[in-house]
């Protein structure tokens, strides 16, 4: 319901109800032959799943389009959306007790120690928090939760050992033998294995392994013969890919906690060539792949693990890029067969919303948004750190060989530029040296005799501003940890990256100290309106320190800039503690799981980075959405853009003796303009001297042509080239 109508009234209605919101609908505007051959299409895809999506639908399913002028049904697609419905029911009639679940971590690369990674995420760790809020909401994982030396870790380390090539050969029988011979060493301190498998039952809390061989031919009944066949032309017995056992059986293999199956995704492709399902549309997942979801989904008393729901935790897998539609699954997506009717929450990080449209979209995932770890300073180090001190060296010779008459700084020149060279920072500032017309780079490893004091201190200049960026660049320091509540010392990384200088470290703590005086009120029932009330008044006291010192006669003096200065502080202030409070809701992030696990809904939110984007992707915990195509360009982007322009248009100005481009070439990739907000667009509409023209929610109603006289300057022809993903 965004796009003008009431967003509020629509979250506030799907939340009450507490139920799945599915879309299911036949293409209105787009013909079935032409779905089947390019996917769901240009406003069709708006209609069918941008629009529903800002409020938090699912499973969008395709159930026909139009054969001639008329609206056809496709049985198998009904079928299709009825299994997914069917599989949310399940788990909303089903007690918490008896929940069969799986969980699904990644292991990509292959054979480098990646098993249990993701993006931004630490997996053990999550895994264990996530292991022990199921037991206490009444899930059953054994023993795990009540262990106190059970672990992640082991966990983990017990997933990678299966993982082991040398371990799949011997087959499903094997696998607990290994872990348990992998036990012992860790016990005998073999520094090879994970220290924590060194604990009483190897840190496992009681979880053994649950691992099956399975034979072609049962895969094949599984799949079913459209399927098998597309498999076995693909995978012939010489080539049969990866996670087979010496006997020529495909072994699928997790470790059994309780009521909950955890197992490594199945490889994407095949060994040197891991990505290669993602570029051969006509190819097929290698058997094994197959055979780990099928037995997931099949029912334990067929032999299989009986899976009613995965969480594939952390970002991201490989199911949603399987070989199939681009938008809009049929009969003929891998995704599609491979997840069923299970219902799939996907624990995805809130910073990636551009590829999370499709595991949202293909692999039929609800998201559940994570927090991305605080951010940190660059910094420089090793060799970087050896320039800067080179460069500092260099400029205070300078300023005393000016006044003593010596030359001891051209000593420096060569030092300083073996370093760049070692640093690869001559690609990134060249040192150029004018000869006539021409201007040439310096590549070789001495420095011509040519070169001037003017040339090299303008370069060694450039030099020092490219360390400076380099240093004061951002990044994300640390995992986060699914459901945990960022510390004092991260939530001022949170608040010094978004405001900089703008908020003291002084200011930071009071933020914090604010929130925990806030999150202790409502522990005490204390009513909103007497927290808003102490809010206000540690406003109020903040701003006396302005004129506690102050005269009467001083104060009505400059009451103007007095009260201008304190309103911007309070602003800043309030919005530093808004963001604080925000990022304490990161428990949610379990919180929503726990829900989407008893079949309910949880609440949309644009994904998105907290730097570039703004509070509006916070709290995480939440289903987020990539893109309002009703809001682009949002106000960020659209200064953005507009600067961009600005610089192509100088920039050609100063290489073409100030004549403007008649036409310029923009490529709209869609991953670009849902990481931007729109950023490409506003480039076009500003070459083009339009705008965009908003109401009062923030829709755009229209585009604008800006007026010669106010743009100063032609309008530039746009040729615009788009990318499948943003048609």
């Amino acid at each position: 319901m965004e796009a003008g109508r009431n967003v509020a009234v629509a979250e506030t209605l799907l939340t009450s109800m507490n139920v799945p919101y599915i879309v299911a609908s036949p293409l209105l505007v787009q013909s079935i032959p032409q779905w089947k051959q390019s996917g769901v299409l240009g406003l069709q895809s708006v209609i069918l799943y941008s629009l529903p999506e800002l409020d938090g639908a699912i499973d969008t399913c395709v159930l026909g389009g139009l054969v001639g002028d008329k609206i056809a049904l496709i049985p198998e697609r009904v079928r299709k959306m009825t299994s997914r419905v069917n599989g949310w029911m399940n788990l909303r009639r089903t007690p918490p007790s008896e929940r069969k679940i799986t969980i699904m971590v990644y292991g990509f690369p292959p054979n480098v120690g990646a098993v249990g990674t993701a993006a931004l995420l630490d997996v053990p760790n999550s895994l264990e928090r996530l292991l022990k809020r199921l037991d206490k909401d009444g899930y059953d994982v054994g023993g795990f939760a009540t262990d106190p030396d059970a672990s992640g870790e082991s966990l983990v380390a017990a997933l990678a050992i299966l993982s082991e090539n040398s371990v799949i050969t011997t087959g499903a029988s094997k696998m607990q033998e290994a872990i348990d011979a992998r036990i012992e060493r860790a016990k005998k301190g073999d520094i090879t294995t994970a220290a924590t498998l060194a604990r009483p039952g190897g840190g496992l809390g009681g979880a053994k392994v649950k691992a099956f061989d399975v034979s072609r031919d049962d895969l094949d009944k599984s799949l079913g013969k459209y399927m098998s066949k597309k498999v076995n032309r693909a995978w012939s017995e010489k080539d049969r890919g990866p996670g087979v056992s010496g006997k020529g059986q495909l072994v699928v293999s997790g470790i059994q906690v309780g009521n909950v199956w955890i197992t490594v995704q199945p490889l994407l492709g095949v060994e040197g060539d891991p990505m290669r399902l993602l570029f051969e549309r006509d190819l097929t997942p290698h058997p094994q792949y197959c055979a780990g979801y099928e037995w997931m989904k099949k029912p334990e008393e067929e032999g299989g693990i009986g899976s009613q729901a995965v969480i594939h935790l952390g970002m991201h897998g490989t199911v949603e890029w399987l070989p199939g539609q681009p938008l809009g699954n049929d009969r003929q997506s891998w995704s599609d067969e491979l997840l069923g009717g299970l219902p799939n929450i996907y624990v995805y990080a809130a910073n990636n919303p551009s590829e999370s449209i499709l595991a949202k979209r293909r692999g039929y995932g609800t998201l559940v948004s994570y927090n991305v770890p605080p951010y940190g300073r660059a910094g420089l180090y090793l060799e970087l750190a050896n320039l800067k001190d080179l460069l500092n060296e260099y400029r205070e010779s300078k300023a005393s060989d000016n006044v003593s008459g010596k030359n001891s700084h051209v000593d420096l020149r060569d030092a300083i530029w073996s370093s760049c060279q070692r640093c690869e920072i001559t690609a990134d500032v060249p040192l150029l040296i004018s000869d006539g017309e021409e201007t040439n780079v310096v590549t070789g490893a001495d420095l011509p005799e040519s070169l001037t004091d003017d040339i090299f201190d303008r370069w060694a200049l450039a030099v020092s501003d490219y360390l400076v960026e380099l240093q004061d660049r951002l990044f994300s320091s640390g995992l986060h940890t699914l459901g945990d509540t960022p510390t004092d010392t991260e939530m001022t990384s949170y608040l010094q990256a978004y405001f900089g200088e703008k908020l003291s470290e002084e200011d930071c703590a009071k933020a914090i100290s604010k929130w925990k005086e806030e999150q202790e009120f409502k522990t005490k029932g204390q009513s909103e309106s007497n927290v808003l009330e102490t809010i206000w008044s540690s406003f109020q006291e903040f701003a006396m320190k302005f004129t506690q010192d102050q005269s009467l006669e001083s104060i009505e003096e400059s009451n103007n800039a007095s009260e201008e200065k304190i309103s911007e502080h309070d602003v800043i202030f309030a919005e530093a503690t808004n963001i604080v409070s925000l990022l304490g809701q990161t428990t949610e992030e379990l919180d929503s799981i726990m829900n989407l696990l008893g079949g309910g809904y949880i609440k949309p939110k644009p994904g998105g980075d907290l730097l570039r984007d703004g509070t509006s992707v916070l709290p995480t915990g939440r289903n987020i959405h990539a893109l309002d195509p009703y809001r682009m360009p949002s106000a960020g982007a659209w200064a953005r853009g507009q600067r961009a322009a600005e610089e192509i248009l100088r920039q050609h100005c100063e290489a073409n003796n100030g004549a403007y481009p008649e036409t310029t070439a923009v490529t709209l990739w869609g991953l670009d303009t849902i990481k931007t907000r729109g950023e490409s667009i506003a480039i076009v509409l500003s070459l083009v001297g339009a705008r965009p023209v908003k109401e009062g929610t923030g829709r755009t109603v229209r585009y604008d042509l800006v007026p010669l006289e106010e743009l100063g300057r032609p309008r530039v022809d746009v040729l615009a080239s788009l990318s499948g993903i943003f048609r």
